[in-house]
């Protein structure tokens, strides 16, 4: 296991926009802390992004102490890596519904599915926000 303090390597980035499941974990929860599954997107800044209810339990633990941490595991079948962000966030009122746009685009087949088509008109009609990780410690494994 390797740790940089503070950034994403390019190898991180290239893993990241695959279509993977990361596991967000926030501050201020039930201990030990109940990760979630979600979308995200890693960002040409080095930041990982993804979109939640604004009204959320995890936009109120955020709100209240803004630490989060996400991992990224490669799928069974594949040489085992993960990837872990962790680091403080924001909560941005702008974006989320480009963002759910691109994650579903990347994570459904949007034109050979209709079903999920209409599960992304869903999904833009309602309101969202962006929580942005500002990495402060990468964690990452390669076997």
């Amino acid at each position: 296991m390797s740790t940089d303090a503070t950034s994403l390597t390019t190898e991180d980035l290239e893993f990241l926009r695959r279509p993977l499941y990361g596991f967000l974990s926030v501050a201020g929860g039930p201990l030990p802390p109940q990760p979630r599954p979600v979308w995200f997107e890693a960002t040409a800044e080095g930041t990982i992004q993804l979109f939640t209810g604004p009204d959320t339990l995890k936009v109120r633990r955020l709100r209240r102490d803004p630490r989060a941490s996400i991992v990224v595991a490669a799928p069974v079948g594949e040489r085992e890596r993960w990837l872990s962000v962790a680091g403080r966030t924001t909560v941005e009122t702008d974006g989320a519904h480009d963002l759910a746009a691109r994650l579903a685009a990347r994570y459904w087949d949007l034109d050979d599915d209709p079903a999920r088509a209409d599960d992304l008109a869903g999904i833009l009609a309602e309101d969202w926000v962006r929580v942005v990780i500002h990495p402060e410690t990468v964690s990452r494994y390669a076997f």
